[in-house]
């Protein structure tokens, strides 16, 4: 039997080991409180999504979804600041950036169509 692809989760999951990997390079960089709050939001993204695959019901499910979406928008906060404020310019946040921008969108459509039913 074959398992059906939840893309929202499998995306989530690869978020917070990336979100893990990049914490490390900026503990390797001496910083330490603004990647806290990185590491934090970043992994609490997929942990929601996983949460709300118990949901007890659709509006459950768009409550857990609607946090993950939030800690995603934190996430996307956390890593522009990382990029504009130049205080470690050795690490490109780009691809980071643009996977959380992804999953904010995937998360949005998620919540509109559950709400729609």
């Amino acid at each position: 039997m074959m398992k059906k692809e939840n893309v929202i989760k499998d995306k989530s999951y690869q978020f917070a080991l990336d979100v893990i990997k990049l914490y490390l390079k900026l503990c390797e960089q001496k910083e330490f409180v603004l990647s806290k709050q990185l590491l934090r939001s970043g992994t609490s993204i997929g942990a929601n999504v996983q949460e709300a695959q118990a949901a007890q019901s659709r509006k459950d499910f768009a409550s857990k979804m609607a946090i993950a979406s939030k800690e995603a928008r934190e996430t996307h906060y956390w890593l522009r600041l990382f990029r504009d404020s130049e205080i470690c310019e050795e690490i490109d946040f780009s691809d980071t950036i643009n996977n959380v921008a992804e999953i904010v969108k995937i998360i949005t459509a998620i919540i509109k169509t559950t709400e729609s039913k």
